[in-house]
């Protein structure tokens, strides 16, 4: 195998997650890339798709070369959806997003009360019935709050010698103040009166699992992680929940393609205060281990400073070239890329 430092030519790593509702990561990375080819043709760019665990992650493994598995399951309100995991030997990453969550509701309309997490556990339950022993769970962006009593109901009792390890970014317990249904299930459509009625439901369905399994988990960091459940994940199926892009980058192999690279660039659609707490760009800097690292987004609202902190030298928007909003969002691509040359002009001499 060659060294890719003794190739010619700068080395470009890009690792960016999806500009959501736009381009993916893989079209952001082939849209910069070329921008950067344009200043200098032997360049070597390198694309790593990244997630932070939520939609997208599925995506992310199967840039990674993992085989995309299709899989029919039930949506969020029952009906049928096509999704699938990824798979690699033994190992099969779920995207929860990509079957329970927000963006498979029929038409957009919130069930708060009814939303359920039973298709990601068919998804699991279908790696595992096709042999696989280790499951990524990325957990972002669920539509329910049913403490992951739908998964289970799919899984049937299944996974007895599989590891389960859960990508989750947040530590809320399973109920209270701070439990998923009163932080989380006003964004997924529920009245003050139907929070109070999740969190009830959240607590009896915690009773039992604590008389089943002889340990009661409902305060435990990232319980009410996805509606729950991070609850069920880790008081049924033993799972380990890990930061999301950490875990990501892991699964996509970040840390070896950094071998002779002159430059990381990554990036999201908005760079926020939310992007300095365990999103992508921060991750990825993070692992980037001295090589500089920079920055493109649609929108960048970070001072300069908050952007050197997070170890990113600097940051490129799609709107320092293009004010309108809407254009950026409709024709991204070819402002990619002319961030691209910028960067290439700028950090790579």
């Amino acid at each position: 195998m060659t060294d890719p430092s003794s190739l010619p030519g700068f080395r470009v790593v890009v690792a960016s997650d999806k500009f959501k509702g736009t381009l993916t990561s893989a079209e952001v990375a082939a849209a910069v890339g070329a921008g950067v080819r344009r200043v200098h043709p032997d360049a070597t760019v390198v694309s790593v798709p990244v997630a932070d665990g939520g939609d997208g992650t599925l995506a992310a493994a199967v840039g990674a070369g993992y085989e995309l598995v299709p899989v029919v399951a039930s949506g969020p309100t029952g009906e049928p959806v096509k999704s699938g995991y990824a798979r690699r030997g033994t190992t099969a990453v779920v995207e929860l997003a990509d079957v329970s969550g927000l963006v498979r509701l029929p038409g957009g309309v919130p069930a708060p009360l009814t939303a359920t997490s039973y298709g990601t556990g068919e998804l699991i339950a279908a790696a595992v019935d096709a042999g696989c022993t280790r499951i990524i769970l990325g957990i972002g962006g669920s539509a329910s709050t049913d403490g992951g009593a739908g998964l289970i109901a799919a899984l049937g009792g299944r996974l007895e010698g599989v590891q389960v390890v859960v990508a989750c970014d947040v530590d809320n317990p399973l109920t209270g103040p701070r439990g998923a249904a009163a932080v989380y299930g006003p964004q997924k459509g529920a009245t003050a009166e139907q929070v109070a009625e999740l969190d009830r439901k959240l607590s009896a369905w915690a009773d039992k699992v604590a008389e089943q399994t002889g340990r009661d988990l409902r305060d435990a960091p990232g319980a009410g992680a996805a509606g729950g459940v991070g609850f069920a994940a880790l008081a049924l199926l033993d799972a380990e929940l890990r930061p999301g892009i950490e875990l990501v980058l892991e699964m996509v192999g970040f840390e070896e393609q950094l071998a002779g690279a002159d430059l990381v660039i990554t990036g999201e659609g908005a760079l926020d205060e939310q992007t300095l707490h365990g999103k992508a760009v921060a991750g990825v800097a993070a692992k980037a281990a001295g090589i500089p690292v920079v920055a493109v987004c649609g929108v960048n609202q970070l001072q300069p400073n908050q952007l050197q902190e997070a170890g990113v030298r600097a940051a490129y928007a799609l709107t320092e070239l293009e004010p309108d909003v809407q254009r950026c969002i409709a024709e991204p691509e070819p402002l990619l890329e002319q961030l691209g040359e910028r960067i290439a002009v700028e950090h790579l001499r």
